[in-house]
């Protein structure tokens, strides 16, 4: 008689928990969510909208409108009747609103310049490497017009041809006209000074 198989709890020792037995959790299934208490946002939408708000800190239009607003509240909070004032003389509330959107104003263009540095980073990257192409691509063809030159150096010019045919026109003239009694073999060797100045 075969003994039946033990079942998981009978494997199981006695004390363990059923936080130690195996997890059955299957990889072909993603995890779900877990619940996040702080919220999420996108950090693309984020840093492009700290590059608008930073390209716009710097421009002259944000300082004309800054100073225009400056102006108008010191002039509301000394000409305006005392009951309409919302900030006395010190001028607390406005150093106070100013510090504000220095210390906002301030992460906001760190951030946008982070951006900017890592998108040069990128681009030189990017340009690195079509040097490096570049230069890859001149040395490949500064080769082959080596190799060219090399091999027309070889290569029997039209004037160096002409003047041999030119020369064994002559020589067999002059063998018609029995002008020469001596036979040359090979014509060529009589004007090897010529075929060098040639090459």
């Amino acid at each position: 008689m075969v003994p039946e198989r033990e079942s998981l709890r009978d494997r199981t020792p006695a004390g363990a928990t059923a936080a130690s037995r195996p997890r059955t959790t299957r990889l072909d299934q993603p995890l779900p969510r877990r619940r996040r208490f702080l919220p999420e946002y996108d950090p693309e939408a984020f840093g492009r909208l700290s590059e608008r708000i930073a390209r716009f800190l710097g421009t002259g239009r944000f300082i004309v409108w800054m100073t225009v607003a400056i102006i108008l509240w010191v002039v509301w909070n000394i000409f305006a009747p005392r009951g309409l004032r919302f900030d006395e003389y010190p001028f607390i509330f406005l150093t106070l609103m100013l510090s504000l959107q220095a210390s906002y104003a301030a992460p906001l263009i760190l951030l946008a310049q982070n951006r900017q540095d890592d998108r040069d980073r990128v681009n030189l990257e990017q340009d690195r490497k079509q040097n490096e192409r570049s230069i890859a691509d001149t040395e490949y063809l500064t080769r082959e017009i080596a190799a060219l030159r090399i091999g027309l150096g070889e290569v029997a010019t039209r004037d160096w041809i002409r003047s041999e045919l030119q020369d064994t026109i002559k020589e067999l003239e002059e063998r018609h006209n029995g002008h020469r009694h001596d036979p040359v073999v090979f014509p060529a060797e009589r004007s090897r000074g010529r075929d060098a100045d040639d090459h």
